[in-house]
């Protein structure tokens, strides 16, 4: 008994911290902490984005010379012998490597819709592939998600998306990465990805269409865009009874709505 009241106690108080945060936060786009992580200029340069891109360089140089620099500090105090500030050093590191750190450049916004998911590239294969791995990694505890191990799947997913832009994979791993944005409840960066997965391929196997319309519908309160997604789905996905039902469901409540007014 005493260990059943234990679980449900830890179940409500992990159902707590994974509830408190706001929608749309960012949470997703948190660097993913892996040691020396860490983001070259190449990586996030892209010349349709010349004026944001310089600034979100400049601050992945300082980023970086930042916690170089304090590592540089902390070595020359351990090496003269001065305890005091080398411990100030390794405290101001912990405290950069603690503290927030987002991923500006959010890879299907600047990817655009025309892109077209047609060719197999074994790079792009193994990408997914670890990708989809280390999101099943970080989900196998029932009740607690791994969300440093979630992150560093989507900068593969998004890896994929940025270097093998003609890769058959590209619906996979926008609809993969949608989920996850999902999970950290950046509901519009999420969004932006179901629409990814069936503009680049039309005929993606996911239920695309039907992610996409109930996060317009339920979360951000769109109901005309969620409606002629709801049909969409109906007609091109294959939905399971329960899913086809709501979207049934909905789309006869937004048609009666809209009636009435």
């Amino acid at each position: 008994m005493a260990r059943k009241t234990l679980v449900v106690l830890i179940v409500a108080l992990l159902s707590v911290l994974v509830g408190c945060h706001s929608a749309d936060s960012g949470r997703a786009q948190l660097l993913p902490s892996q040691g020396e992580y860490t983001i070259s200029a190449a990586d996030i340069i892209k010349p349709q984005m010349a004026a944001e891109t310089d600034i979100i360089e400049q601050v992945a140089i300082n980023r970086q010379g930042y916690r170089l620099g304090l590592k540089r500090l902390a070595e020359y105090y351990a090496e003269t012998g001065n305890n005091m500030k080398q411990n100030w050093a390794k405290k101001e590191l912990k405290s950069l490597t603690s503290m927030p750190q987002y991923n500006y450049i959010i890879e299907a916004s600047l990817a655009g819709p025309k892109l077209k998911a047609q060719t197999s590239i074994p790079e792009a294969d193994y990408l997914y592939r670890d990708a989809v791995l280390l999101e099943k990694q970080a989900k196998k505890l029932v009740v607690y998600s791994n969300a440093n191990m979630l992150r560093l799947a989507l900068d593969k997913y998004n890896q994929l998306i940025s270097k093998h832009p003609a890769s058959d994979k590209l619906d996979d791993a926008a609809y993969k990465a949608a989920g996850i944005y999902e999970h950290f409840k950046d509901y519009s960066i999420a969004l932006l990805y179901y629409q990814r997965a069936y503009q680049w391929n039309p005929q993606t196997p996911y239920s695309a269409r039907f992610k996409a319309a109930c996060i317009l519908d339920r979360r951000l309160q769109s109901r005309t865009e969620a409606l002629e997604l709801y049909r969409q789905a109906i007609e091109k996905e294959k939905l399971g009874k329960k899913d086809r039902e709501f979207a049934e469901e909905r789309i006869e409540e937004f048609t009666k709505s809209a009636e009435k007014e």
